[in-house]
């Protein structure tokens, strides 16, 4: 099997992190591994497959080497400024923030989903993690019955702010003052995740409401969306209210979420089963449940969807799209 070079930027942080977690136990052919970071993670030693790795500080000449395979999370910044720098050099980058997911020219992938959208880019975005894990069951009630409108409404975890977020949650539980969110998280939810903009919605909710029409390759698709931070550690929720064109029959539809890889239906609410974060925390599948008839319009269905946005938010979707180049 042929093996490839792979560089990790941002690799201390939590996605960075998983993205060698789910490499490993992925096991992607690998031949020489890079880790790259800001200059105060530079030295830090991370362990992978049993060999010790020295994280490198991340500078324009770090893709000089032969890199097939770049893995950005690095934020919004250092993407656009090194991104084309890797491009540049002939490597292939995975990028992880929203600096490029709306770029025309980028490609906004979800393997499950528009796995043809790749083609010979070597600039590829990957989603925002909650239109990442609402996006797999969408394509599949999208082909069948045809979808005319989404609301959204999430509840996303701390984690989906990375370290700073945990440790709030954490910290407010024993009574400290927040230091990352602008009110305490802990035994509260705050209605704010990003910056408000002049329309009155945060940048989250317009990324699920733009990045939704862009993966499903309808950008009149109407969609709204309220994001909700909550205290819980890991694991983004979201209640998804959709409205077809097309009449729909029940089982069918839970049939066919059901036989869709990455799909897992929990829908038993008679032996209280549906999904939770904290039972999708640590796997890569979507799960969903709460199936029911919306009866206040025509053609409308409830969905509750749940997974975990460290990996198939992020970690995982972006090695999946990795996996994808190298079949290729």
């Amino acid at each position: 099997m042929k093996k490839y070079n792979i560089a990790i930027v941002g690799a201390t942080g939590m996605v960075g992190r998983t993205f060698l977690k789910v490499l490993e136990e992925r096991n992607f052919p690998i031949d020489n591994l890079y880790l790259l970071a800001s200059s105060r993670s530079c030295g830090t030693k991370i362990n992978f497959k049993n060999k010790t790795y020295i994280v490198e500080e991340l500078k324009p000449e770090s893709f000089s080497k032969k890199i097939d395979i770049a893995l950005f999370s690095a934020g919004g910044d250092l993407s656009r400024e090194m991104a084309p720098v890797a491009v540049s050099c002939g490597i292939t980058v995975i990028d992880n923030s929203s600096a490029w997911r709306m770029d025309p020219a980028v490609p906004l992938v979800v393997p499950e989903v528009n796995p043809e959208a790749i083609k010979d880019n070597l600039l590829i975005a990957n989603p925002n993690c909650s239109t990442i894990q609402v996006a797999v069951p969408l394509k599949v009630l999208d082909d069948l019955y045809g979808i005319k409108r989404v609301i959204y409404s999430t509840y996303q975890a701390v984690s989906g702010s990375g370290v700073a977020g945990v440790e709030d949650l954490k910290n407010g539980i024993e009574g400290k003052e927040p230091s990352n969110y602008p009110y305490p998280i802990a035994f509260n939810c705050l209605p704010h995740i990003d910056d408000f903009t002049e329309s009155g919605y945060t940048k989250e909710e317009l990324k699920m409401i733009d990045e939704t029409r862009k993966i499903l390759n309808k950008p009149e698709l109407a969609i709204t969306s309220t994001c909700v931070r909550v205290p819980v550690e890991n694991g983004h929720s979201v209640s998804v209210n959709l409205e077809f064109e097309k009449e729909f029959d029940l089982s069918e539809l839970k049939e066919a979420l059901k036989n869709k890889e990455g799909i897992v239906l929990q829908d038993d609410v008679k032996n209280n089963i549906y999904p939770m974060p904290i039972n999708a925390s640590g796997f890569d599948e979507v799960f969903v449940g709460r199936i029911r008839r919306d009866y206040s319009v025509k053609n409308g269905i409830n969905l509750w969807v749940v997974a975990d946005n460290i990996r198939k938010g992020a970690a995982t979707n972006t090695v999946q799209i990795a996996e994808l180049l190298i079949k290729k």
